[in-house]
């Protein structure tokens, strides 16, 4: 549903989280995510510039929370990426398509929309398995996402 960027960005975001005193380096967060290092430094400063993260420069310098993780929803990570604000409107594109005159797949998509952005709103990085970030998550951290899950 997201973007390989987005799942980068997220999983930056939680490792910076695990110690929020610090300042992580991008090279430092790409090798512990797996990420590809040429873009790091990119994809956090879009972070920091939409209120995610802060930064710092020099010896010492690198990234961190620009608020509590409590305070940071997925969401505010998701969007400067994908900008998935974009999903309000019409999934096939259509102007003309409102609730009061939906298209095809108006009744299909509403639900699925709203479930998950109601999901990435209501979700915060401190609610994510410290662990999670790494390139290899620990199987309960993965387990305890899945059993936190709105289920149907």
């Amino acid at each position: 549903m997201i973007s390989k960027t987005a799942q980068y960005a997220l999983r930056a975001v939680i490792l910076i989280a695990a110690e929020p005193e610090v300042n992580h380096g991008a090279q430092e967060i790409a090798q512990e995510i797996d990420a590809p290092p040429n873009y790091m430094g990119k994809l956090l400063k879009l972070l920091a510039d939409a209120g995610v993260l802060e930064s710092s420069r020099g010896s010492g310098g690198g990234f961190r929370l620009a608020r509590p993780a409590s305070e940071i929803s997925l969401y505010e990570i998701v969007e400067p990426i994908d900008r998935i604000s974009r999903w309000w409107s019409c999934f096939l594109g259509f102007d003309s398509c409102k609730p009061d005159q939906p298209c095809s797949l108006h009744a299909l998509w509403e639900p699925v929309r709203e479930r998950y952005l109601q999901m990435l709103n209501a979700k915060a990085v401190s609610d994510m398995p410290a662990g999670l970030g790494r390139s290899a998550p620990p199987e309960e951290g993965a387990a305890s996402l899945v059993a936190d899950a709105p289920h149907r």
